[in-house]
């Protein structure tokens, strides 16, 4: 019988070789759970669970009798009630660097794919119309502004990626130092200076309760109507309802989603009836290569605890320090 239990709450890989395989030789046995009702009795034994889009509960992690570690195999831990692994002293790890390359590059594909108008072009094309007029207006790169919202390692890589084209780049993220920012040459502001500036705002926070909504009716009044959002963060972080009134009314030029309010597709939203809004299904993470890096990373960190250690990314340090 192995030594430790790993409880796996949803997958969605094609196979589970790789974290088998890796955690045997730890002397770890890998429980998928393949009935979501069963969760909470699966992970009531657990010495650590892998957890994709699985809602951990008060409930659930309440019920963990000897669990050291909840890690998130991807970057956000909004499925994982913090507080609550916090008041049992359970670890919170996620894989914050497995995807970074792939984000930075989709976000631009989505920024220069709307600023050029691809999706519209193509249509129109595909409805036999070949005019450069269906296009208009299309305004250049050049010398234009870039706002980031948060300025952590995807955005500081897609802000050097950017500058080649011409863009000018500022950045509003109260928990990176100016310094830093100079360093990376690019301005600090704070959010109502970007909204105003920027002629694309880019997203790339993370979902709290001081983000979630951030993109009100409220913001989307101090962009330029000219101006194009990007989001490849968190989908609650832009109010849909807010969003759909503000391109209706002409009150901004478009938007680029790569995350809706609900990680799932609504044939009826309007969003997807825009000719100025490109939707993609939460793919901005994705490469074959990213797959690996995932996948392995996270059973990397599961192994490190269940020998004594951390996980590499250990979420609520400072809360279990208390």
């Amino acid at each position: 019988m192995a030594k430790f239990k790993v409880v796996l709450t949803d997958n969605i890989f094609p196979d589970l070789i790789i974290e088998r395989d890796m955690l045997a030789k730890a002397d770890a046995e890998f429980i998928e759970v393949k009935d979501i009702s069963k969760l909470k009795e699966e992970c009531k034994d657990a010495d650590a669970v892998v957890n994709t889009y699985a809602q951990m509960t008060p409930e659930i992690i309440n019920g963990m009798e000897k669990c050291r570690l909840i890690i998130r195999n991807g970057i956000g831990v909004n499925t994982i009630d913090l507080d609550t692994c916090n008041s049992k002293g359970i670890m919170v790890g996620n894989i914050p660097n497995y995807c970074l390359d792939e984000v930075a590059t989709h976000t631009l594909a989505l920024l220069l794919a709307m600023v050029r108008k691809l999706p519209a072009l193509t249509a129109s094309v595909r409805q036999g119309i070949w005019d450069v007029k269906e296009a208009i207006p299309v305004y250049s790169l050049q010398e234009k502004t870039l706002g980031l919202v948060g300025f952590g390692k995807i955005p500081r890589i897609l802000s050097e990626r950017a500058k080649p084209f011409g863009l000018n780049v500022i950045a509003e993220d109260p928990y990176v130092t100016d310094e830093v920012m100079q360093e990376a040459g690019v301005k600090k502001v704070e959010l109502d200076e970007l909204l105003t500036e920027s002629d694309y705002i880019s997203l790339h926070c993370p979902l709290t309760p001081e983000t979630k909504d951030l993109f009100n009716e409220e913001a989307f009044k101090k962009m330029k109507n000219t101006a194009f959002i990007i989001n490849t963060s968190r989908g609650p972080v832009i109010n849909e309802r807010d969003l759909l009134s503000a391109l209706n009314e002409g009150r901004i030029a478009g938007a680029a989603l790569d995350v809706l309010e609900k990680d799932e597709v609504d044939k009826n939203n309007p969003l997807l009836k825009m000719d100025n809004v490109i939707i993609t299904p939460h793919t901005a993470w994705y490469s074959e290569e990213s797959i690996v890096r995932r996948r392995v990373q996270t059973i990397e960190s599961v192994i490190r605890v269940l020998k004594g250690g951390e996980p590499e990314s250990l979420v609520n340090r400072k809360e279990l320090g208390k």
